[in-house]
């Protein structure tokens, strides 16, 4: 029989310059933070400030303005789109919720 341990944590470690290591040292004093937490936050600060700035699309006002444009000439629905959407509404209705 195989037991799994889930671990709680987990370890990093990384070899820094001693001016490197003196100079977070510092910092982190300044914010009353031991190293690790101090690592710890600013890792995270920059990893979820990395992943925002991917997940952002960025455009010019040119860019935008053409946009906008393309969304304000978008086609009417045609008959087989209404069909389709008819028949989603009706199968919508038609399953029994689970709360």
């Amino acid at each position: 029989m195989t037991t799994t341990i889930e671990r709680k944590s987990e370890r990093i470690t990384a070899r820094v310059a001693p001016t490197a290591l003196e100079k977070i040292e510092y910092a982190a004093s300044i914010q009353g933070a031991t190293v690790n937490q101090f690592l710890v936050s600013s890792a995270l600060e920059t990893a979820e400030s990395i992943i925002e700035h991917e997940r952002r699309i960025t455009l010019s006002k040119a860019e935008a303005q053409k946009f906008m444009s393309i969304l304000a000439r978008s086609p009417q629905p045609n008959q087989k789109l209404k069909a389709a959407f008819q028949s989603f509404q009706e199968d919508s209705l038609n399953v029994e919720r689970k709360d």
